[in-house]
């Protein structure tokens, strides 16, 4: 029925412009009878404001919690539906198939000899680990997790060979979920041994000790009951695990239990003969200590605390410590510790530069140093003395990262990048400083047929804020546009290659990236502008973004769609609240949505350093002028949107997106189409099936298509 009705209205408009589509399209979508939400009379006061909360029954956890589960099935069902009737959804799927279904590789990384790397054949669903026995030899698969679930939802994650790559520690991650559990293969003949860990997340931090009996790791202890994919992680420890035991008799190294809230991670110098403790709060700074492995019940050793700067390991030549660091310099620097002087002071080798320095690796006795040059990568190599030796040549305006390996190793790998060029991998030789081909995908496109542009625009406050313009290089004139952003955690949007953007490339769509501040494109200065009391700053820089798209005619007149993920989702549902009238179609991903409680939940208390404390009332009335579930209001036209979760996500629970979609759709019941769309066991976003991938790609382009105009065929 509404297939036939979305046909008859098309077939009206014609001879209508693209914008005049998206706008027609826009007015007259069908009304949706969504599914009936239960209301409660909650009410809570905070600091003299009362706030309420009336779906907060959605944050249940869907496995335990019928209703939720009812309500989930019940949303899906209207969306799925919806989609279903969206001209052009399944020729793009089938598109964005084919641009899929192409070799990818990961940079390699090297231990004892052997090449250890992940390989895709195209529409696997998972990324397989390959290993070779030379740089040049015949790779052999190691793991393919591709047959561990029917659903394809069960991923091989986090991998960590032994110093002398005869072992192999790697973690299984299932249905997306951010816990892992951590098993042992023998490299050479593929046997599985006895040994499992549990209750790790994002891969425990794996690091070997350099005989190979065993590794150093980090964990939380076992949750309680029901509250696995909920409760906040606390009491993070980092533990020793000697190969053939069991995991309860593994040795306690480091751990905190006055300050239950740090986290520790632990890693083995190259040399086997120290213990580099990083431990960390929320943010980015953190405290580093050094336990001396060569002598037996040695302690920690303070070099970093106060939690005041960030001191990040790069390496050591004996007792002299690389670290790259923000103290006294905002776009950091290296400087160099001798840890066997008592009261040794750092030393700078690297001085700060005016670019953003984002990553350094020790690599052949030389320094090689990646900087963010407006936000796209120039890789610098310099001597352990700080001399400038060369630059390494990049393709283009794109992505270079990897650089792994050990600070002996003559040679090591990185990975290339841009919005029109699949990831290609290159070795890189220190001894001649000459960069080749390592890996690189056979293409069904053409790259030169697509341009790369960078802008620069001014914000509400005057700051100037660079963008990514990206299209075909045959397109004229304005165009339906998805504007993409993120602004928070000091990360960078760098250029990078997208299957699925593509297909919106291909249609004759524009894609925008723009570089707010909260991100780490300009150090910690811009990191800093977007957080805390600032991060109305984000808020108005992408607000600025799609001013600037429309004034430029970049974007026809109601051609704008705007998108983003976990923070970024967090950024769509304000900028929408804030200027419902400029977006012409929204889509959010698994977005932080309600402000006041998502410290209560999983990984939510580490956001405090970028958005503040709920319970404290100066970050408190900040957070609550911008939560999107807090902030939407009865009568207004909000433009369509589609709010993308998965059902098992315990990174930003989904509580989120299920309140503020049942905020929005109370709210503007006979509007456009305000829908969810909730995957089932895929997360937050790792390990992700490729298929699934595929399937919610084709969702949102479609659905931001057709409400910008964009004819995607049939």
């Amino acid at each position: 029925m509404r297939r036939s009705l979305l046909a008859v209205l098309l077939s009206t408009v014609v001879a209508l412009t693209a914008p005049d589509i998206a706008a027609a399209q826009a007015a007259t979508a069908p009304v949706i009878a969504y599914p009936q939400t239960r209301r409660v009379d909650l009410v809570e006061p905070q600091f003299g404001v009362p706030v309420a909360d009336p779906y907060r029954w959605l944050e249940n956890d869907v496995r335990n919690d019928t209703e939720v589960r009812a309500w989930v099935d019940a949303q899906n069902k209207v969306t799925n539906a919806f989609l279903a009737t969206l001209p052009g959804r399944d020729a793009l799927e089938k598109r964005i198939t084919q641009l899929y279904d192409y070799e990818r590789f990961a940079a390699p990384r090297k231990q004892g000899g052997r090449y250890f790397y992940t390989r895709n054949s195209g529409l696997q669903n998972q990324s397989a680990l390959f290993v070779r026995d030379s740089v040049g030899g015949e790779g052999r698969v190691l793991i393919d997790p591709n047959p561990w679930s029917k659903d394809g939802a069960t991923a091989l994650a986090e991998w960590t060979p032994s110093d002398d790559g005869k072992l192999l520690a790697y973690a299984i991650q299932d249905g997306g979920t951010d816990w892992r559990t951590v098993k042992v293969m023998n490299v050479a003949t593929g046997k599985i041994m006895p040994d499992e860990l549990k209750w790790l997340k994002y891969g425990g931090n794996v690091s070997w000790a350099k005989d190979g009996r065993g590794f150093y790791y980090s964990r939380y202890p076992e949750p309680v009951a029901n509250a696995t994919f909920q409760n906040a992680t606390l009491n993070h420890r980092v533990y020793f695990h000697r190969l053939g035991t069991a995991q309860s008799a593994d040795r306690l190294v480091y751990a905190t239990p006055a300050n239950p809230k740090l986290s520790h991670y632990a890693q083995v110098t190259d040399d086997g003969h120290w213990l580099v403790i990083s431990t960390s709060l929320a943010g980015n700074e953190n405290d580093v200590h050094v336990i001396d492995l060569r002598k037996s019940g040695s302690k920690p050793v303070a070099l970093f605390t106060g939690l005041k700067n960030q001191w990040n390991y790069i390496g050591n030549k004996g007792t002299r410590f690389f670290f790259a660091t923000d103290k006294s310099a905002p776009l950091q620097r290296v400087a160099a510790l001798n840890v066997g002087r008592a009261r040794s002071m750092p030393v700078t080798v690297i001085p700060e530069a005016k670019d953003a320095l984002d990553g350094v690796s020790l690599i052949g006795g030389k320094l090689i140093a990646s900087y963010l040059v407006d936000a796209r990568s120039e890789v610098r190599v310099f001597g352990l003395d700080g001399r400038r030796l060369s630059t390494i040549a990049l393709p283009g305006l794109g992505t270079a990262a990897g650089f792994s390996g050990k600070g002996s190793d003559p040679e090591t790998f990185f990975a290339y990048t841009s919005f029109n060029q699949p990831t290609s991998v290159y070795r890189y030789d220190a001894a001649t400083g000459q960069a080749t081909v390592w890996a690189a995908p056979k293409l069904a496109f053409s790259p030169d047929d697509y341009a790369v542009e960078q802008r620069f625009y001014a914000s509400k406050d005057g700051i100037r804020v660079p963008m990514f313009i990206v299209h075909r290089k045959d397109l004229t004139g304005p165009a339906p546009t998805v504007l993409y952003g993120y602004g928070g955690f000091d990360i960078s949007l760098t250029p990078a290659y997208s299957a699925t953007r593509l297909a919106w490339l291909e249609k004759g769509g524009v894609y925008v990236v723009a570089n707010l501040r909260g991100g780490g494109e300009y150090g910690k200065a811009w990191h800093d502008a977007g957080r805390l009391t600032h991060k109305q700053n984000v808020f108005d820089d992408f607000i600025a973004a799609g001013e600037y798209l429309k004034a430029q005619h970049i974007t026809s007149p109601h051609g704008l769609a705007i998108n983003g993920g976990s923070n970024g989702g967090l950024l769509i549902g304000a900028v929408v609240n804030q200027r419902p009238d400029l977006f012409d179609a929204a889509s959010p991903a698994v977005g932080v949505m309600d402000m006041l409680r998502f410290d209560r939940f999983t990984a939510g208390r580490y956001w405090v350093d970028d958005y503040g404390h709920p319970d404290k009332e100066a970050d408190f009335r900040t957070l609550l002028a911008y939560s999107p579930y807090h902030n939407l209001t009865p009568g207004v036209r909000y433009p369509p949107m589609l709010v993308t979760t998965a059902d098992t996500d315990d990174r930003v629970v989904p509580g989120h997106s299920f309140k503020y979609i049942s905020a929005l759709q109370a709210d503007d019941p006979n509007g456009a189409p305000h829908l969810i769309r909730i995957e089932t066991r895929a997360g937050h976003g790792s390990g992700k099936p490729t298929s699934k991938i595929i399937a919610e790609a084709a969702d949102v382009y479609a659905f931001l298509g057709h409400f910008t105009g964009l004819d995607l065929g049939q």
